[in-house]
């Protein structure tokens, strides 16, 4: 386990007062050189055939949560045959979850969480429990509240990126032959995730595409002399900061201005998930490659590529499909930006946080969710004026675990994969450590979300028959310090309750 950095804010000035968790929904992000165990699962199994029934996708999801939980939880899941200083490998035992197992009743559940849900840590809570095969509700408290989403915000830019991309294309990065014979253009393609670390090195975004690569492309395709390198960011529109964003955490690693030209999500140090972030990442991107080219790195200019200009090389992104899931693990504010403007390109509305926005919850809109009193100013979850309702969270966490009776729910799958375990990997890494939680802890998959005054969780849990379930919970108006271990122990109350 890499070690957890000092206690910072997470995002939007997070409270003072809570400092115990840092930059981004506040744990660590797993190891890139070392993936996590939801990633070392997820190569085992794959969430994206469209064909598969609806046992099938269930049985999917507890291959990622049992697994999980047999390593993390100490279960009987993983059983050795011999004792393990033998180093005998561990016998895997996994199966579908049961569609006989008995379905928690509404009466069970709300007794099992009137005492956690109304302790007075979590301020004014919202959400909603559903079982998530049968799509009945078995627990709500004011679920079309609007409410401050945090992070949790990245389950619904996420979701619309799934329902409108292929899964498995990717963004490309280019360099173009400049307007004068010694230049070159580098035309961002909204991949945030393109890296500066040379080959052989990993950053937070696994499987980046390496400028370093795309430099070499360019050394054979332009013999030189390169002296001026320009750079091209119109692809996205509109200013670099929601409303609601701070400049100062630029500095305090929450992000970096939102344009279509970035290194390794602006980043001082890639392969640190919220070190300090440049304020000028187009400018920063054009001076590696002048470097890396040989060319001039003191004026780097905008530019607007010709549409006929020769391409002297490209590099893609990782799959859309693993930039989601990457995005929700990490909790990422750049790359989820990135991808919302995406959802407007493809949408046809301007790429800039309104447009992104509004694309967002047409998606959502025409896939039948209710967003009824969302109002998002951005993708990510950053901005203090986002609202949304426990009720919409809830609407497409049921989706994406649910039968494959529902048309979304194969497209949605890889949310699920991209959920942090709790106590295993990205956000969830070290949390569900306390006795009220503890129960959880590898049974739950969830997004976490948490601003100042505000925290949120969503995903889906294995209750103790094997039953499925989602929720969505939203706390606003106490200090994360004292509501996020709170919504920690509500979802562990549905793992340890057959709640009949």
């Amino acid at each position: 386990m890499p070690p957890t950095k000092p206690p910072t804010a997470e995002q939007g000035h997070a409270d003072s007062s809570a400092t115990d968790f840092s930059a981004v929904d506040g744990e660590p992000a797993e190891s890139p050189a070392r993936p996590g165990l939801g990633a070392r699962l997820r190569r085992l199994v794959r969430l994206r055939d469209r064909t598969w029934k609806s046992w099938t996708a269930f049985a999917v999801v507890v291959l990622l949560v049992l697994g999980a939980a047999g390593v993390l939880a100490g279960t009987t899941l993983f059983a050795r045959s011999e004792p393990a200083f033998d180093a005998v490998p561990p016998k895997i035992a996994l199966g579908p979850l049961s569609f006989d197992a008995p379905i928690p009743t509404e009466s069970g559940v709300s007794a099992e969480l009137e005492k956690p849900a109304g302790v007075p840590q979590l301020g004014k809570l919202t959400g909603e429990v559903f079982d998530a095969n049968t799509g009945q509700r078995l627990w709500s408290r004011d679920p079309d509240k609007p409410m401050a989403p945090g992070s949790t915000n990245k389950i619904l830019t996420m979701a619309a990126v799934l329902l409108t991309m292929d899964p498995g294309s990717h963004l490309t990065t280019k360099v173009v032959a400049g307007p004068s014979p010694d230049s070159v253009v580098l035309v961002g393609g909204g991949d945030p995730s393109l890296s500066s670390l040379p080959n052989g090195s990993e950053s937070v975004y696994t499987g980046a595409a390496k400028l370093a690569n795309l430099a070499e492309m360019v050394k054979v395709a332009h013999p030189g002399p390169i002296r001026s390198v320009l750079v091209d960011t119109s692809l996205f529109a509109g200013e670099g900061m929601a409303p609601g964003w701070d400049k100062v955490d630029i500095q305090d690693g929450n992000f970096t201005p939102i344009g279509s030209l970035i290194l390794d999500g602006g980043r001082s140090k890639p392969a640190e998930r919220d070190p300090p972030r440049t304020a000028t990442p187009a400018t920063d991107a054009g001076k590696k490659l002048a470097e890396l080219l040989g060319a001039d790195t003191t004026t780097i200019a905008q530019t607007t590529a010709a549409p006929n200009a020769a391409e002297l090389g490209r590099v893609t992104s990782p799959s859309i499909s693993d930039l989601v899931e990457n995005t929700l693990r990490i909790s990422d504010n750049v790359l989820a930006e990135a991808l919302a403007r995406h959802v407007a390109i493809a949408k046809g509305d301007e790429p800039s946080f309104a447009g992104a926005a509004k694309a967002v919850q047409d998606v959502l809109s025409a896939e039948g969710f209710t967003v009824t009193g969302a109002e998002l100013v951005d993708g990510s979850g950053l901005s203090t004026e986002d609202k949304i309702p426990a009720s919409l969270l809830g609407q497409v966490m049921r989706a994406a675990a649910g039968p494959d009776s529902d048309p979304r729910a194969a497209r949605l799958r890889p949310l699920l994969a991209g959920l942090p375990v709790a106590g295993g990997d990205g956000t969830l890494q070290t949390r569900f450590d306390d006795d009220a939680s503890s129960e959880g802890k590898g049974w739950v998959r969830a997004k976490t979300g948490t601003l100042t005054g505000v925290s949120a969780l969503a995903g889906t849990v294995v209750d103790d028959d094997g039953r499925l379930l989602t929720f969505a919970f939203m706390s606003g108006g106490t200090s994360p310090a004292d509501s996020r271990p709170r919504l920690d122990a509500l979802a562990s109350v549905l793992r340890g309750c057959g709640c009949r």
